[in-house]
C-alpha cells in the first residue's frame, strides 16, 4: 500500500482498496490550465470555486494529480478505476485534492464546503 505525504500536499485515491497518491505539481498545474483553457493559477482556483464539477472535471483532475505524483494513467484509464466509494469516493478525493492546492489553512471549519451528490 503507497503512503501518503500530507505535507508534500499529496492526496490518497482509494482505488480496488489500494492507495494511489495523488498529488498537483506545477507541471500537474500547467496540464489542467491547458484541459481547462485557462490562463492562470488564480483562473484554474476560480473555476473550482463553486464545487460544480462534471465526471469529466473530476476524471481530468484525478489523473493529473495521479501524474504529479508520479503516476503514468491516461484519463481512459482513471475513468475506469473502481474507485472506492464509487462516484462519491471519486469526486471526494478530487475535492481534497483540489483543496490540499487551492484551499486555505486558516479557513475555519464552519465554512460551507462543496456537496457530494447522494449515493444511490
Amino acid at each position: 500500500m503507497a503512503m501518503v505525504n500530507r505535507y508534500r500536499g499529496e492526496v490518497a485515491l482509494m482505488v480496488d482498496g489500494e492507495t494511489l497518491p495523488m498529488r498537483l505539481t506545477l507541471g500537474a498545474l500547467a496540464e489542467l490550465e491547458a484541459a481547462f483553457a485557462v490562463d492562470s493559477l488564480p483562473a484554474l482556483g476560480e473555476r473550482f470555486v463553486g464545487g460544480r464539477l462534471s465526471a469529466r472535471d473530476v476524471a481530468c483532475i484525478l489523473t493529473a494529480g495521479l501524474r504529479g505524483a508520479g503516476g503514468s494513467f491516461s484519463e481512459a484509464e482513471v475513468a475506469g478505476f473502481a474507485f472506492d466509494g464509487g462516484l462519491n469516493g471519486a469526486i471526494a478525493a478530487a475535492i481534497r485534492l483540489l483543496d490540499a492546492t487551492f484551499g486555505d489553512p486558516a479557513r475555519e471549519a464552519s465554512e460551507p464546503r462543496p456537496q457530494l451528490p447522494p449515493e444511490r
